[in-house]
């Protein structure tokens, strides 16, 4: 009962080809994925707007008294 049959090494078998079989079909997902995330980051680096990004430097309106006196 607590034993492999065949049919375990078998499926266990298919799992490991699908996995590493080939020209390194699971590192070339990774390095598509790392791809993806780095165009991400990217993407959110380049959503910023100059024209809204130093809203601390632009001069405070003048309060309503000191408009008459100008």
């Amino acid at each position: 009962m607590g034993s492999f049959s065949i049919w375990h090494l078998v499926i266990l078998a298919v799992i490991v080809l699908l996995l590493f079989g080939g020209r390194g079909k699971l590192s070339g997902l990774m390095g598509d994925a790392a791809k993806g995330v780095r165009a991400f980051r990217d993407g959110l680096k380049g959503d910023e707007d100059p024209s809204n990004a130093d809203t601390n430097s632009a001069p405070l309106p003048k309060p309503d008294k000191d408009k008459d006196k100008a």
